[in-house]
């Protein structure tokens, strides 16, 4: 796991905890005005230490800041890089960015739904995870599944796809696979 998934990992696990989001979300609801000590123990219902516990532990962490005035404030979008740090890191996010047009059928670095099956995006979804597969030689199904559980949870009607549109090739008795042709060149490679 790269630096920045690890941190947005351990961002998401310091939100897991209910009375830190519950924080979290009080101090982004007042936004730039923010929160003092005891405007937190009176929105939070909580006692004081425990209030100064769960500030100290999201400025510990970076998502909120306090400042000398102590007001408390959320550090602006770092959620949102938190999120990104974790898109990028999916195992497919470098080859999903050669083909732009493929994003809206992806979320956070996964394949959420098939473009239509007639379509030139659904040929192209079809290189790409045939890209991402990397089939070099025989694979059983079970080795072709989790290469696509990587990327898709729909492992069934991706594996379809690829067969459908020919970039693998299945044995009759449908145990094993292998590349049913040569892929071409990058899409990036050949815009240069």
């Amino acid at each position: 796991m790269s630096v920045p998934a690890a941190h947005a990992s351990g961002l998401l696990m310091l939100l897991s905890h209910p009375a830190r989001l519950r924080a979290f979300a009080e101090l982004a609801r007042h936004g730039r005005d923010g929160c003092t000590i005891f405007e937190m123990t009176i929105h939070l219902d909580l006692p004081r230490a425990e209030v100064v516990e769960l500030l100290g532990r999201l400025v510990g962490a970076g998502v909120a800041t306090g400042t000398g005035d102590g007001v408390y404030r959320v550090v602006p979008d770092v959620l949102r890089e938190a999120a990104q740090a974790l898109d990028r890191a999916q195992p497919i996010a470098a080859l999903l960015s050669e083909y732009p047009q493929l994003k809206p059928f992806f979320s956070h670095g996964r394949l959420n739904s098939l473009p239509p099956t007639l379509s030139d995006r659904y040929q192209q979804a079809a290189e790409l995870f045939a890209r991402f597969l990397a089939v070099d030689g025989v694979l059983t199904e079970p080795e072709v599944n989790d290469r696509i559980a990587r990327a898709a949870d729909d492992v069934a009607a991706v594996r379809r796809m690829l067969v459908e549109t020919g970039w693998l090739e299945r044995d009759r008795s449908g145990s094993s696979y292998g590349s049913a042709r040569v892929l071409p060149r990058s899409p990036s490679l050949s815009n240069a």
